[in-house]
Formats: C-alpha cells, structure tokens, sequence
C-alpha cells in the first residue's frame, strides 16, 4: 500500500514501505517535514513529472568511515595538494551544480527546482551541509546532504574533474562529525569505497542513538 499524505505534518511506518522501498506520495518539502522524514529513515525522490515521493528502503547502503577503502592512486591524489576541501562555504553551487553537471546513463535530475529551495532553506537553518572541493580557485567537486545527529545522508555529490566527488566523500568521512555516511541507494562506485547494505532495523537503531 501507498500512502497519500496530506496536510498533516505525520508519516506511515517506514517498514509498510512498498519492496522498491517507496512509501508514501504527496506532502510538501518544509523543513519541518523533511526533518521528520529523515529522522525516520524517510526520504523524498522524485521529477518534475510526479508528485513527491517518499521512500524508506528495507535495506540502507551505508559506509562506515572507519571501513572506508582509499585506493593506492587515490591516497596519492590527497597527497599531492592537488584539491583544497572547504565545508559550508557555497551550499546553492554545489546543489546546483549536482543538479546539472551530466552523469553517464544519467538523462535530467531529480533535483528540482523545489528541491533545491527546500535544501537550501534546510541548510540556513542548520541542518545540510556541503563539502566543497577546490582546484585553482574553482569548484571542481562536491557533496551535500542532511545531518541527523552524528549520521551525514548524503544527497548527491558532482565531479567536474577526476577524483574530486572521491575527494570530498574522504574529507566527509575524516572528518571526525559522523559515524555513519547513508548513502541511500547502492552504487559500485560506492561500493568500492566500502560502502556495504544493512537493514533498515539497523539503520534505524543508529538513528535513535
């Protein structure tokens, strides 16, 4: 079954969510409600096509930060200082740029325009944060999401250069803020930084911590 939300600021238990992990439509993004949607291992996904939806999936891809993997060539990016990595300094670019930098076997965004508004505002007021990444003065890649306690959701993150999106995902992960990094939706790319599935009744026992 799905959901129809309404005005009321409430949602369905997660576990009643459809096996694609989709639970409920409709709502609104204020802050209020995107914050009780991810307190309860809720998130929106959806186009300008449709109307919100909310998913909760049975199983969560996370990453550990203590088991993130660095490869050999990748430990030597770091090292060389090719990138500088700033936090919370150009929120709206680097949403904005996740937003419209193409992405292979990607066609749009689900990143709308009303999205973009919502996380903004959620960023004002103190709840997502951005790890920007800087090559020559320019914004070369990023990552953005939304803090619940010391668990950093990430949204989406954009490279413009090799390397950069990895770049920022380390910093997130070295950064000593968070225990957990949900990555939401599996990717081999992710993967193979370590990021591995657990259920949902996991996930949501680190939540309540």
């Amino acid at each position: 079954m799905i959901f129809r939300l309404d005005k009321r600021l409430l949602f369905p238990e997660p576990d009643l969510a459809e096996p694609d992990g989709l639970l409920a439509v409709g709502g609104d993004l204020s802050t209020l409600r995107l914050l009780l949607a991810y307190q309860n291992g809720i998130f929106p996904w959806y186009s300008d096509e449709t109307p919100i939806l909310w998913y909760s999936p049975h199983e969560r891809f996370v990453l550990y930060p203590q088991e993130l993997n660095i490869s050999g060539s990748m430990r030597r990016v770091l090292n060389s200082g090719r990138f500088s990595v700033t936090a919370d300094t150009c929120f709206n670019e680097v949403i904005t740029a996740c937003s419209t930098v193409p992405r292979e076997g990607q066609d749009g965004t689900w990143i709308t325009d009303d999205m973009k508004a919502a996380y903004n505002q959620l960023h004002a007021e103190g709840h997502a944060h951005s790890f920007e990444v800087w090559q020559n003065n320019e914004l070369v890649g990023g990552i953005y999401g939304v803090q619940v306690g010391d668990v950093f959701c990430g949204e989406s993150m954009f490279s413009k250069v090799s390397n950069a999106s990895k770049t920022a995902l380390i910093h997130v992960c070295q950064s000593g803020l968070y225990k957990l990094i949900d990555c939401q939706v599996h990717t081999g790319h992710m993967e193979s930084m370590g990021a591995r599935m657990i259920s949902r009744e996991q996930y949501m026992a680190i939540l309540k911590e």
